[in-house]
């Protein structure tokens, strides 16, 4: 199989994936406030400026994104301990409620699913799901 093919492959299952077994969600919030909430989860001690970087805007309007999440109580800014100058932006409990019905997939329609296969497909999954996990880590961060 060219490489090509296998890309446009594995996103049309993934889309089908995520399609089939995503949580129901009822929050009002944009596909880009979504990526700022994650980009806060994966990287610790995130800053304005961090997020202006990831979504390539400048820092005013990073700035306004974070206001917005603020006011809807999914993040908080706090003040570093080390230098004062410095401010942090951080998930809150209900930011991280917020996240993981966006981004994960629903525990238990996966459940029904993967209960349904044979133990020697799970283990096969799992290891695919490590090694692409792994070689994206490796590659891109």
């Amino acid at each position: 199989m060219q490489l090509d093919n296998m890309i446009e492959t594995i996103n049309e299952q993934w889309t089908d994936i995520y399609y089939l077994l995503h949580y129901v969600h009822d929050d009002n919030i944009t596909h880009q406030a979504i990526r700022l909430l994650q980009h806060i989860e994966k990287n610790k001690e995130t800053t304005i400026g961090d997020l202006a970087k990831h979504l390539n805007v400048s820092h005013n309007t990073a700035s306004e994104h974070t206001k917005r999440l603020i006011k809807k109580g999914l993040v908080t800014k706090r003040r570093s301990s080390i230098d004062e100058r410095k401010v942090f932006v951080t998930l809150t409990e209900e930011g991280r409620n917020v996240l993981y019905r966006h981004t994960r997939l629903d525990k238990d329609k996966l459940r029904k699913v993967l209960e349904n296969l044979r133990t020697s497909d799970l283990e096969i999954i799992q290891k695919a799901f490590s090694i692409l996990n792994e070689g994206a880590k490796k590659c891109l961060r």
